[in-house]
């Protein structure tokens, strides 16, 4: 039987878009680090981070082995989950008939997801008591950014993640973790769509659906973090 993984991974941008890098950090099936990962992309956005460190991880990884991924980014989870059906059926634009932003990592990825057993847990980053893997991630991410220099290591040298204080804004404690099989919502307001619609994300909406600003239109609450 072939041993199951869970890693994470984090992009981070010192300015967004700013000084860039990516990392992922790799532990065994009872969540105990093993091994990580850091990269610097130069001047980026958070976004091609976050997408970058997922491409990194499945790359280190056995495509045989059954894949845990958390990690804290809506963006990269929804872009391979969720809304990536939609881009291929509409010839890689939005439904507002843009082209994708970052199709290039994001058709990577795919092809790095086929035929892998793969799942993508989604964990609240900078929590008081969060996900520890992420903050390791996190870290790791954040100091290849502000140096411009790759790292990497095993679980006697991992980045030490800056605490939280639970007196901190960035301090609450976690909701839980929600799984997606490859098969967030900000603080917009939402209202009940009086019309049946479709999202940028390519997918439709019923009359009665909650819905909220997404870019310059309607769509799904969960998708207005990506157009943003």
């Amino acid at each position: 039987m072939i041993e199951r993984f869970i890693a994470a991974c984090d992009g981070a941008a010192k300015g967004n878009p700013g000084p860039a890098a990516w990392a992922y950090v790799v532990a065994d099936g009872a969540g105990v680090p093993q091994r990580w990962q850091a990269g610097p992309l130069g001047h980026s956005t958070n976004n091609v981070g976050e997408l970058t460190a997922l491409q990194q991880l499945l790359l280190a990884t056995d495509p045989a082995a059954p894949l845990e991924v958390r990690l804290d980014s809506t963006y990269t989870r929804d872009a391979v989950t969720k809304w990536l059906v939609g881009w291929k059926r509409n010839g890689w634009k939005t439904a507002a008939g843009k082209p994708v932003a970052n199709r290039e990592l994001i058709q990577s990825i795919d092809g790095l997801l086929e035929g892998r057993d793969v799942t993508f847990v989604y964990v609240p980053a900078h929590q008081v008591d969060g996900d520890p893997l992420n903050a390791i991630a996190d870290k790791a991410a954040s100091d290849a950014a502000r140096t411009q220099e790759g790292a990497g290591g095993t679980a006697a040298d991992l980045p030490v993640p800056e605490p939280v204080s639970s007196s901190s804004p960035r301090g609450k404690r976690p909701s839980s973790p929600s799984a997606t099989k490859r098969s967030s919502s900000g603080g917009s307001r939402t209202l009940s769509a009086r019309f049946p619609g479709t999202c940028p994300c390519a997918r439709p909406y019923a009359k009665g659906d909650k819905i909220t600003k997404v870019g310059g239109s309607w769509g799904h609450p969960q998708c207005a973090d990506a157009h943003a």
